[in-house]
């Protein structure tokens, strides 16, 4: 068994086994033994190494289950994403005694309520129902001695930074605080700073990520008008598990309705949806029932959704680091997948920028009897 393991509770190597994993991840490598030593930590590594397990094991190897009392917290800043952390603890935590709930804005609160007298010692939540519960005493952060703060980049915005603040501040003074985040923006690791004593901070390059160099980048030129048509002809390829993103929230519905009312079985995720609404969204992409999803960056942020075949570019990113979370959604895990962006004349001079500062290849293709082509003007240019 891998050393690291060893340190671990045998309900958690136990579990680790039965996943079937071999080796940990290098984020996981790297944290893991820090978090078990208290160490308060901000790391960044890309979508899809392996974070949640980094900061879950330690978290679940930590908690007493003989203290009825709240020790952790988790905060992450969508609902998706804390209901997908907490599935994650459902598993690891089987056969521990450990007792946790998950708490979201968008909710019922009564529900919620009826949740926190089973006394969870651990809570996966959104910030803004968590400080509401605070305030009204229903939740105690006395005794919390560790809190983790899930893609800290969305977190501390500011238009969350304040809650997390005051959440943070609420628990003990020796508590150990924990960031994580895909991309580590300068301001976000002064933030986070501030947050934490003596961090250490660890950064896992995209060198190190598992599915570097089998993801392909392709954009298609057109005008702005035209690109839902050609929004129609991706999401008609076979086999395509595609995640289309648009920048705007209120032209989310309008696109996913073009696309369904040619019949096409395309779904949208948005954070104005209702809850209900967003986790059939989700179940029926996952299980494949939907081909495409139209979605806004922050409705799709840290979702793991496996077998993603293209990621699609509606609306040009706004920079680098949002292009970087976006193709982070395919070739997970080993597997291939494509990058897709649809630009129009203006915007192709940025998209030749992304990936350029990116290192990474980027052809101009259209679409020919209905699959992807090469553009044979380049092609005649190139053997020229």
């Amino acid at each position: 068994m891998n050393k690291l393991l060893e340190k671990l509770a045998p309900f958690l190597q136990q579990t680790w086994q039965k996943a079937g994993f071999e080796t940990p991840t290098a984020i996981q490598d790297t944290t893991i033994p820090l978090l078990i030593e208290g160490k308060d930590l901000i790391a960044e590594s890309p979508t899809g190494t392996g974070k949640t397990l980094a900061y879950l094991l330690p978290l679940l190897n930590r908690i007493d289950p003989a203290l009825p009392s709240l020790q952790v917290v988790v905060l992450a800043s969508s609902q998706e994403l804390v209901m997908q952390v907490y599935q994650e603890f459902q598993k690891w935590s089987e056969g521990s005694g450990i007792r946790g709930t998950s708490i979201i804005g968008g909710a019922n609160m009564k529900r919620q309520l009826e949740k926190l007298k089973k006394r969870p010692q651990v809570i996966f939540a959104t910030p803004g129902r968590l400080l509401e519960l605070m305030k009204q005493k229903k939740i105690k952060m006395h005794e919390v001695k560790m809190i983790v703060l899930d893609e800290a980049d969305q977190l501390l915005v500011a238009e969350h930074r304040g809650t997390v603040q005051n959440i943070v501040k609420s628990t003990l003074q020796d508590r150990q605080v924990v960031l994580f985040s895909a991309t580590l923006k300068p301001e976000t690791e002064q933030l986070g700073k501030e947050l934490t004593k003596d961090a250490e901070v660890v950064r896992i390059g995209k060198d190190e990520k598992a599915s570097a160099g089998k993801v392909e980048h392709f954009y298609f030129v057109c005008e702005q008008r035209e690109k839902i048509k050609l929004l129609e002809k991706i999401a008609r390829l076979s086999e395509i598990k595609a995640l289309a993103f648009i920048n705007d929230i209120s032209e989310v519905s309008v696109a996913a309705a073009k696309l369904n009312f040619k019949e096409l079985s395309v779904g949208l995720l948005h954070s104005e949806l209702s809850k209900i609404e967003r986790e059939k969204a989700l179940r029926e992409f996952r299980s494949g029932k939907l081909s495409m999803l139209i979605a806004t960056d922050v409705a799709a942020r840290g979702l793991d959704i496996p077998g993603v075949t293209h990621v699609v570019n509606i609306d040009l990113p706004r920079d680098i680091t949002q292009y970087v979370h976006r193709a982070g959604r395919t070739a997970r895990m080993g597997a291939s997948g494509m990058v897709l962006s649809l630009v129009t004349e203006r915007e192709e001079r940025d998209i030749k920028r992304f990936c350029r500062d990116l290192k990474v290849p980027v052809d101009k293709r259209i679409f020919y009897k209905g699959q992807i082509s090469e553009d044979q003007e380049q092609v005649r240019k190139g053997r020229g």
